[in-house]
């Protein structure tokens, strides 16, 4: 237990966003698992399932305005292991293409914008085509394949004759996997899935548009890393500093004329100085900070 813990803390410690979406999903994956086991076996299995129900993204809009944090947390959730496995086998698969040739970050960036786009496609299919309606009261929408089919299109877009190999099939490019899983999804949005399907379909539009956003120059994972930066900051307890200025008087009106001018341009540069660390502070965290402005702000805090 001690090694699993350990290789947890290692996924985070070492900014593999990643590895921690993995971890993340599976970890939720398994205390839900066996706490709804430990439900039903007491003879409360359908109390659990109203637990649950709050965090999956519900198709009636009357309900969703009761737990709108749904929106996130449904592609979070997974029911079965199969579910769960395939998702976390692309994520991984995909995700490390991202990873490798734009950043960490783009892989979190496509991951949350595949899984909103997704279920506010399913919200609005649902709500607005009238073959839907009589399925909107008891539907509810999980799973991270909106998010997955987000980066595995986001991959598409961005390098469409990229190979990999597939089983049984050799040498595939990106563009063919990107469009059958696009093809196969909107033929299926029709059926027992349907849900899951027009979030699939929602998730490969915010790939698309993800990508060729950031070709244009406009990254949207910025705004996600901002969000979750300003998450973390809330229970990260910064430092008290008290930055003083103190001037050493002189025994004539004129050295104190020539003195005072470096000494006022001394503090003003340790002043902006220790106004960026703060601002790195709140954007990233104490734990961002280099050893020298460590330094720097316990060297404030003693004056």
């Amino acid at each position: 237990m001690n090694s699993i813990l350990d290789d947890f803390k290692l996924a985070f410690k070492t900014g593999n966003i990643l590895n921690q979406l993995i971890v993340i999903n599976v970890v939720v994956f398994v205390v839900l698992g066996v706490t709804g086991v430990f439900f039903t076996v007491a003879g409360y299995g359908s109390l659990f399932q109203s637990i649950s129900n709050y965090l999956m993204l519900p198709a009636n809009p009357s309900q969703l305005i009761y737990q709108p944090w749904t929106l996130i947390t449904y592609f979070f959730y997974h029911e079965g292991v199969f579910h769960i496995l395939f998702n976390m086998l692309f994520l991984y698969w995909f995700g490390r293409i991202i990873a490798e040739y734009i950043g960490q970050n783009k892989v979190l960036g496509l991951y949350v914008w595949g899984g909103i786009f997704g279920g506010a496609l399913y919200l609005l299919i649902y709500n607005l085509l009238p073959f839907y309606a009589p399925a909107i009261e008891g539907t509810y929408l999980l799973g991270a394949s909106g998010g997955v089919i987000a980066i595995v299109v986001g991959a598409a877009t961005f390098m469409p004759n990229f190979t990999v190999l597939l089983i049984f099939l050799g040498p595939v490019r990106l563009k063919y996997i990107a469009a059958f899983y696009v093809i196969t999804s909107l033929l299926q949005s029709t059926g027992s899935n349907a849900g899951g399907e027009i979030a699939h379909l929602g998730g490969a539009l915010a790939g698309f548009l993800f990508i060729t956003q950031l070709k244009s120059g406009n990254d949207w994972s910025k705004i996600v890393v901002q969000f979750i930066t300003w998450v973390k900051s809330l229970f990260k307890p910064q430092p008290k500093i008290k930055v003083s200025y103190r001037s050493t008087k002189s025994s004539s009106a004129k050295s104190t004329k020539s003195s005072k001018a470096p000494e006022k341009k001394k503090s003003e540069t340790s002043q902006s100085e220790i106004d960026a660390i703060l601002d790195k502070i709140s954007e990233r965290g104490y734990d961002a900070l280099t050893k020298e402005e460590k330094q720097k702000l316990f060297n404030a805090s003693k004056d």
